[in-house]
């Protein structure tokens, strides 16, 4: 049985390590303003990133460490930028645009979240 090529798309979940998962999930809840979806013992939480599911687990002593870094998409990202350091959020950058793709141009900002994870910010803006 021949079967076709498989060409992964849609991402389903990302995992990220947490060592404190009330205080991560009070972050990602209440810092970041994402939808808590459910907690489950032991030690886990989900949260809805626009359709794909984030779940932060204690870890495995295989993987106790940080994760690849999660981007977030936000139309604008001065706007998100800001809001989310008035919640307390600490960022390592400033927005800045990073690379000019034909008409739109790429913006990325940096920052950690309670466990060490980087996650990002990215914006695309038409060029002026």
């Amino acid at each position: 049985m021949t079967h076709p090529p498989v060409a992964l798309g849609r991402i389903a979940q990302i995992a990220m390590t947490a060592h404190d998962i009330d205080r991560a999930t009070a972050f990602y809840r209440d810092a970041l303003g994402m939808t808590h979806l459910f907690s489950a013992p032991p030690g886990m939480a989900f949260f809805d990133a626009a359709g794909v599911r984030l779940m932060l687990s204690l870890p495995e002593p295989a993987h106790d460490h940080p994760g690849s870094i999660v981007y977030f998409d936000v139309p604008d990202i001065e706007a998100a930028h800001a809001q989310l350091t008035a919640r307390g959020v600490q960022f390592v950058d400033a927005p800045h645009q990073v690379a000019v793709l034909g008409s739109h141009a790429l913006w990325l900002t940096f920052f950690t979240d309670t466990e060490g994870n980087t996650l990002a910010l990215q914006s695309m803006r038409p060029v002026a």
